[in-house]
């Protein structure tokens, strides 16, 4: 793969800050996608990310042997140079840290990692140059030229150049501080004292981003390569370069003690996830550390759990204004482009942080959700310029009942119970009394009904300017088994605080009533989609789709045994994958076989057949149910482990081709399927 330009373009690596920042790029080194850089800093955590620097470009100059080139840039008239993809002969993750590894010559290597600072817009890249044993004339120093390439600009967009456009530098010898232009935040790159930096100033055009090009997306820009670094490296030494756009450095980078001081990052790294790996022992039967597997996802899913500010005081409950606090967390739904959402936050929650021991961040997380109520929903988006919260949902709020429900039988909290059940039952009461965007209950059978003309209220939430891809207003069957599940928790909570339980007690009976009455789909064998669509009584959906299952996972009463059984085989002849669950059925004329194209298609394709990995979770759950055949279930998530090594080595993506050979798309990195093969793979071990 390495030495494979092709298939090293096709595979990333990324990591991360705990901040939303995140550093990235393709295996080979080239930018692949606008949003790849080796800082992308999240200036007003955790949105407006913005990529400062983009990559370096290493040369080695051996004596006697000349110089070797160890970058990789692609250019849009499609020119790769240099061509360092043939030097470099293997990449490995040492835990969660990318590790490159070039030969320069048969005796000699130079080896590669980048890790960031927890909590800190700062990325580390080290150099080890290793030499093989006895062979004595390679002990004669070699000169490290090091070219970083800078921007400055939102993640989600490109640059153009102008010869007349030039960054403003300071330099110091063996640091330098950029700025795009006077005001604009300042990136600070050093290295040890016996570095040299020389100011050039050049832009380089049309560096292309060949994913982008794939996603109908603008493919190329130009980057401004603000100078050099050189220096002299001898056989065991360690160089690191450190990007940082913190405005307080550490005072000992760039000093004599510089490596010293990358020694302690470095240290402190290393201590992180060995405390991730412990904390995540639950059982204290040292899992983590005995399966590969579980580590490897456990260090996967900590990349997508940041701080999330607090709503200051005198904050209106929608102004989305608040200060950063360390206490309080969120979910990145996927990397590269996604920020915190509401859904994803609390499906992702059980296998993030129940599923890896982190319970005070689980609390954290629930505290921030509910602090933003408003209309006794807790939000769907936090937009990426920190505006002000989105509500567009129908099914997050509803999901929190549960994630609290699955906390307190994890954890036997019952204190956070006590800080949030007025919250909780007071979103039942908008629900019940009816909320904005129609969404409310049908006195008539109990049922949540939503929708409102041009809005997206459900996970299957696609929209292409007015179009909504797949409204599925009316009642949706999974709005409605959640729906179903937070009124039995508010009846029992309701009844451990001594409250008069009669409200909650009489709206769970309804709905159990008419659920399966209304939903069974008899001629199918399966689960109606949504019923009364758009609001006209009788008109179903009978499109057969995944969102069925979470009925027989989360309230499998609803159901009879028969029914289940029926679902499942419906569910899985026509679903299932070996990467997860297609979002429609192939035999649905509105299936569409590829997930491609510009942003119409691609949105057009979302809910209407793409593979969704994180609806594994679901059906391992109802498999679980029905079959209690754990070995099955580990034979069937393995395609899903071997994702690990496709694609972003490391994590796994959001979506896949709904075709052979189901080949990986969309996000990069995304949490609820990280978070969900996590706790499925957890729940199906003997």
């Amino acid at each position: 793969m390495c030495r494979d330009v092709q298939a090293g373009l096709d595979h990333e690596w990324s990591v991360t800050n705990g901040l939303g920042g995140y550093a990235a790029g393709s295996l080979v080194g080239a930018t692949t996608r606008s949003y790849h850089g080796l800082l992308v800093a999240a200036l007003r955590p955790p949105v407006e990310r913005d990529v400062l620097i983009t990559k370096i470009d290493e040369t080695i100059e051996l004596p006697g042997k000349g110089i070797l080139k160890l970058g990789v840039n692609e250019y849009r008239d499609g020119t790769i140079d240099p061509q360092g993809y043939s030097y470099l002969d293997t990449f490995s993750l040492e835990a969660d840290v990318p590790c490159f590894c070039y030969r320069l010559d048969e005796n000699m290597t130079l080896e590669k990692r980048v890790w960031m600072e927890y909590a800190q817009n700062t990325t580390y890249v080290q150099y080890v140059l290793s030499a093989a044993p006895g062979k004595g004339e390679r002990d004669a120093p070699l000169t490290l030229t090091l070219t970083p390439y800078c921007l400055y600009r939102n993640y989600h967009s490109t640059t153009r150049g102008d010869a007349n456009w030039h960054f403003l530098g300071e330099d110091e010898g063996n640091r330098c501080r950029i700025r795009a232009y006077e005001g604009a935040p300042a990136c600070v790159l050093v290295l040890g004292s016996s570095a040299h930096y020389t100011p050039t100033g050049n832009w380089f055009w049309g560096v292309k981003h060949r994913r982008d090009a794939e996603r109908g997306l603008p493919d190329s820009e130009d980057v401004y390569q603000p100078g050099t670094f050189r220096l002299q490296m001898t056989p065991g030494e360690r160089v690191t370069i450190v990007l940082s756009s913190e405005p307080q450095l550490q005072a000992e980078f760039g000093g004599s003690q510089h490596e010293v001081a990358v020694e302690k990052a470095w240290t402190r790294h290393q201590q992180r996830v060995q405390q991730l790996l412990a904390t995540a022992n639950q059982s204290k039967d040292s899992l983590p550390q005995r399966d590969p597997v579980l580590a490897r996802l456990i260090l996967a899913a900590d990349q997508f759990i940041v701080a999330r500010p607090a709503r200051a005081r005198d904050s209106q409950p929608d102004s989305g204004q608040g200060h950063l606090s360390t206490e309080l967390k969120t979910v990145i739904a996927g990397y590269p482009w996604f920020t915190d959402w509401g859904r994803d936050s609390m499906i992702s929650l059980p296998g993030l942080l129940l599923g890896t021991g982190r319970y005070d961040e689980a609390r954290a997380l629930l505290k921030a959700f509910a602090s933003y109520t408003h209309g006794g929903l807790i939000p769907n988006r936090f937009p990426d310029s920190g505006e002000a919260p989105e509500y567009n949902t129908i099914d997050a709020t509803l999901w929190l009942f549960y994630v609290l429900d699955r906390y307190i039988a994890t954890t036997g909290d019952w204190s956070l119970l006590n800080e949030l059940f007025l919250t909780l039952s007071s979103s039942v009461d908008w629900h019940v009394e009816g909320t904005i965007y129609g969404i409310g209950v049908d006195p008539a059978d109990g049922l949540l009904r939503g929708g409102t003309p041009g809005v997206q209220l459900t996970w299957m939430d696609a929209r292409v300017g007015d179009w909504v891809v797949t409204p599925r207003h009316g009642k949706p069957v999974e709005v409605n088994a959640l729906w179903y599940y937070a009124l039995t928790c508010m009846e029992s909570w309701a009844g451990r605080f001594s409250l008069d339980a009669s409200r909650f007690s009489q709206l769970r009976s309804k709905v159990r009533e008419h659920f399966a009455r209304r939903f069974w789909y008899d001629a199918g064998g399966y689960l109606y989609d949504v019923v009364d669509v758009e609001g006209i009584a009788g008109q179903h959906d009978a499109s057969l789709r995944p969102n069925q299952l979470f009925a027989a996972s989360l309230t499998p009463s609803l159901l009879t045994g028969e029914q289940m059984r029926s679902m499942l085989q419906k569910v899985t002849e026509t679903l299932l994958t070996p990467l997860g669950l297609r979002s429609l059925s192939p035999d649905d004329p509105s299936y569409c076989k590829h997930f491609d194209g510009n942003q119409q298609q691609r949105d057009g394709a979302y809910h209407r057949g793409t593979v969704w990995q994180w609806l594994i979770g679901p059906y391992v759950d109802v498999h679980l149910s029905v079959y209690n055949d754990r070995a099955a279930l580990r034979s069937l998530l393995q395609p899903l482990v071997q994702h690990l090594w496709d694609a972003c080595l490391g994590t796994i993506s959001e979506v896949a081709e709904p075709e052979p050979p189901f080949t990986p798309a969309g996000c990069y990195a995304q949490a609820w399927s990280v978070a969900e093969v996590l706790r499925c793979w957890r729940s199906v071990q003997v």
